[in-house]
């Protein structure tokens, strides 16, 4: 199972907003526990570059998050807080221990 992840550079004056959506958007998936994704965000040590990382599982093709309203603010922020052009990767997991 592949593994996408994204690099988003925020504007220093926006790490907290980021942060605090960032938050919101966890909680969000901690209740309503979908099956079958692995999600994570990382802050770098530079304290301005976020870091998210989803698997998906076999068989699974979308991804319920997008849909939540608070990933949907969090991407609204994001649109006017990037420093610079987000990246997007596709992972192969070449080894894992409890996180993918």
């Amino acid at each position: 199972m592949p593994v996408t992840s994204l690099r988003a550079k925020v504007k220093p004056e926006h790490v907290a907003d980021t942060e605090e959506l960032v938050r919101r958007l966890f909680a969000a998936v901690a209740d309503k526990a979908p099956e079958g994704i692995r999600y994570a965000s990382t802050k770098a040590a530079d304290g301005q570059t976020f870091f998210v990382f989803l698997q998906l599982e076999d068989g699974i093709v979308d991804n319920p998050i997008v849909e939540y309203p608070e990933f949907k603010e969090l991407q609204a922020g994001l649109t006017e807080w990037m420093l610079e052009p987000p990246a997007m990767d596709q992972l192969t997991v070449i080894g894992s221990y409890r996180l993918f």
